[in-house]
């Protein structure tokens, strides 16, 4: 991994923040995106103490691809962690426009993502695409059906982008997750609640929400050569729900 080059995205949340720990700590130059690093402020913040870290702001894709190949030389690794609400509606009742929005954020941006990542990829004969989406469209969640139909339909693109870009030595996986402890879906407030928990950790055949750390060393190892011969995978990180 050491000086590999690996850009996540949304790396404030969701698995952001383990999978950037976690490369760093294995020698990766780690490329942070995220919303909101459009302020100053927050970059700098983030990008403090970090000498293998680097932070990008541009919200295009093809512009966020310039400006990381302009300031490093290239990107071996994409690490598409973006994620949107499960917002709960049932389907007489949801809102499309929170159905287009998702979709929007957790398929279309990430689709676009790659395609410009992809050339530099091409040209090298080398590159890893890795989609954190999620275990829900194993099951299906009702009320949620917005979120598992964009989550699945991502876990689909990768299965398909796979064979595309097989023959030119990209790989292509996505890591999706459930059950995770993660501020986005399981705040403090909830992991202290022992009733709460008792109730959610009976739904999940290992009895304990995963840990970050867990998640971060997944995604370093579909980040690294040791994954070379894998493409097309969907992995369920769920503690045996799915």
């Amino acid at each position: 991994m050491k000086d590999r080059v690996v850009l996540i995205t949304n790396v404030e949340h969701f698995a952001g923040p383990p999978a950037a720990a976690e490369l760093a700590a294995r020698g990766a130059i780690v490329v942070c995106h995220d919303k909101s690093f459009s302020d100053e402020k927050a970059r700098l913040e983030y990008a403090d103490g970090h000498p293998k870290r680097h932070v990008m702001w541009e919200q295009d894709p093809a512009k966020l691809m310039a400006a990381v190949t302009d300031k490093i030389g290239r990107i071996d690794v994409v690490v598409s962690n973006d994620a949107f609400p499960a917002i709960r509606a049932p389907v007489d009742e949801a809102n499309p426009q929170d159905m287009r929005n998702g979709l929007e954020d957790m398929v279309v941006w990430p689709f676009i993502l790659a395609g410009a990542a992809v050339p530099q990829m091409k040209e090298r004969k080398s590159g890893k695409l890795i989609f954190i989406t999620s275990a829900a469209p194993f099951h299906g969640l009702p009320n949620y059906t917005m979120y598992v139909t964009a989550r699945g339909a991502t876990n689909s693109m990768v299965v398909s982008l796979a064979k595309e870009l097989g023959p030119h030595n990209i790989q292509v996986n996505a890591i999706a997750p459930n059950y995770v402890e993660s501020p986005d879906y399981f705040p403090q407030s909830l992991r202290e609640n022992t009733e709460a928990m008792a109730k959610i950790t009976r739904n999940i055949p290992l009895r304990r929400l995963g840990k970050p750390q867990e998640m971060g060393a997944l995604i370093a190892f579909y980040a690294s050569s040791d994954s070379d011969f894998i493409t097309g995978n969907v992995m369920p990180f769920a503690g045996g729900w799915a």
